[in-house]
């Protein structure tokens, strides 16, 4: 698509890639995260465990991550067009066939399989995208496009909650399917590769000023391959990180609206506790996107991270609905707020020819922890009928994480003989 010459010279075209990623994740993440609303009257319908149910998601994050890494490798060659066309697809027909099935086993072909085809790789599309978009403002874009994933769960759990009750889960599913076609394939036609697909540069900037800050820092810039990446200390770091967080995530927002009515609390207060969640994380990406690109990404990120600790083992005590909403506000935030910092590292540490495919990778480790984290706390429910010790656990990785960060740093190709 050409854009007229006056319009590209009043805006960064780059902005209007956030702005399609924005619309974009909302439906995606909203979708993908939306599992917890659902699992009480899946786990009726078919007449489930917690474990069994909670595998069901799992699967689908064990699988995201393969096609999260695939998504990947397909975006450095083809670009994000026809990568985020054929999310859509998936995601759509994902839910329409999960509405129609019968049993367990074909929910882990048309949710498990399918929706981990179409959703798991918003975020490696997204942020490697716009990693090439942007560079001094890298994790402000990511911030703000990352937090649709928080506008996903504002949107959806209530949505959603609203639709269960009025017609049925399944007609809920259809609904959220059709809704998934209409917005994601249209805008994935907004989107390009780099800005030098259109004559631009990162940030809007001119060559010769980019040259100037580039020797100006006089630090070597990395462009590691995938393989060079692989041979770094701070990859291993950082995949790491990615499946402790993954873990805690993706527990709290498969279990928290189980638990919340286990206490006895409704499942529309629950729903919005966790839409709660989704709000602040909008916040918190946005909001520490920017401050982490002007007094550094690890503080913020660690900062962030020490906050999301305290949260859980708050949400050992939290008995009132208050306490609840409190401990959404909070974790939202600082869930928010971590990821964006740590995602702008990524494209620091390692350059940008290959980031597609290492953000990828690093799905896989997002995906195993996000797999791992609603089995387990299922597992921990079932064995002691309380979910006190997986909120304990999750708070000591958080403390182990920040240690982690800490030890990232800047690869340059002279570590490899100049690469």
């Amino acid at each position: 698509m050409l854009l007229p010459l006056s319009f590209k010279d009043k805006l960064f075209y780059g902005w209007m890639v956030v702005l399609a990623f924005f619309i974009i994740g909302t439906t995606l993440w909203g979708v993908h995260y939306s599992f917890g609303v659902f699992f009480k009257s899946i786990e009726g319908e078919f007449n489930l465990t917690r474990t069994a149910t909670s595998a069901i998601a799992s699967t689908s994050m064990v699988l995201g991550g393969m096609f999260s890494f695939l998504g990947g490798l397909a975006l450095d060659r083809y670009g994000p067009r026809i990568v985020v066309l054929l999310m859509g697809l998936f995601t759509g027909l994902s839910l329409l066939l999960t509405s129609q099935t019968s049993s367990l086993w074909q929910l882990f072909i048309t949710y498990s399989l399918l929706l981990a085809m179409g959703t798991h790789a918003t975020y490696t599309v997204s942020m490697s995208t716009l990693s090439r978009w942007f560079d001094k403002k890298r994790a402000m874009a990511l911030g703000i496009a990352g937090s649709a994933s928080g506008l996903g769960m504002v949107v959806m759990a209530p949505f959603a909650t609203y639709l269960i009750f009025t017609f049925s889960w399944r007609r809920a599913y259809i609904v959220m399917g059709l809704i998934a076609w209409l917005i994601v394939i249209p805008l994935s036609r907004l989107l390009r590769k780099d800005p030098y697909e259109i004559g631009v540069l990162p940030d809007g900037v001119s060559p010769q000023t980019r040259d100037a800050v580039i020797q100006e820092n006089c630090i070597p810039t990395a462009d590691l391959s995938l393989l060079q990446t692989f041979r770094t200390r701070s990859f291993w770091l950082v995949i790491f990180i990615w499946l402790v967080l993954a873990s805690n995530l993706s527990f709290v927002l498969t279990h928290l609206v189980p638990h919340a009515t286990d206490i006895g609390f409704s499942t529309t207060e629950a729903a919005t506790v966790l839409s709660l969640i989704g709000g602040t994380t909008i916040a918190g990406r946005v909001l520490i996107g920017a401050v982490s690109d002007r007094i550094g990404r690890k503080l913020t990120a660690i900062t962030c991270i020490l906050l999301g600790g305290g949260t859980m083992i708050w949400l050992v005590w939290s008995q009132e609905l208050w306490m609840l909403y409190l401990f959404a506000l909070v974790f939202g935030f600082a869930y928010g707020g971590m990821l964006p910092g740590i995602s702008a590292l990524i494209g620091d540490s390692f350059g940008l020819r290959n980031i597609g495919a290492i953000f990828g990778v690093l799905d896989i480790g997002w995906g195993a922890g996000a797999a791992l984290g609603p089995l387990i706390g299922g597992l921990i429910f079932d064995v002691t009928n309380s979910y006190l010790i997986a909120f304990l656990i999750g708070a000591v990785a958080m403390l182990v994480v920040t240690l982690l960060i800490a030890l990232i740093r800047q690869e340059t190709n002279q570590n490899f003989g100049g690469g």
